[in-house]
């Protein structure tokens, strides 16, 4: 099974009211997901985000945003640069198959010596 892990790309501070203390300290936060196995390292396209004030602590849902909270949203939304989207083999999965590779060479070999029979 892959790991996902959300890797952050972008955060700022923001001062906007926060709706559940009326704090001036919030922290909006972007994340891209990414997934780990054995085989491979893969960036999704997938993009998250999150508000959550400093004083309260508390996530801020979408929900209880403001208009102010929603522009300034939309701003740092335009600004975010996600990394493309890719998979890269692990040597693991490189070594798996020269394995393979060279265990067919060698049935090959010994088949064509007459060393073995199917």
């Amino acid at each position: 099974m892959a790991k996902e892990k959300l890797e952050i790309i972008k955060e700022s501070v923001i001062t906007n009211n926060c709706p559940e203390c009326f704090n001036q300290d919030m922290t909006l936060s972007f994340f891209q997901k990414h997934l780990y196995s054995k085989f491979y390292h893969r960036i999704t396209p997938v993009v998250e985000h999150q508000i959550r004030c400093n004083k309260c602590n508390s996530i801020i849902y979408p929900v209880k945003w403001t208009e102010d909270i929603e522009r300034i949203f939309e701003y740092y939304r335009k600004t975010v640069e996600p990394q493309a989207s890719k998979t890269r083999f692990t040597l693991f999965f490189y070594g798996l198959i020269l394995v393979a590779v060279l265990l067919g060479v060698t049935i090959a070999y010994l088949y064509k010596k007459g060393i073995i029979s199917f």
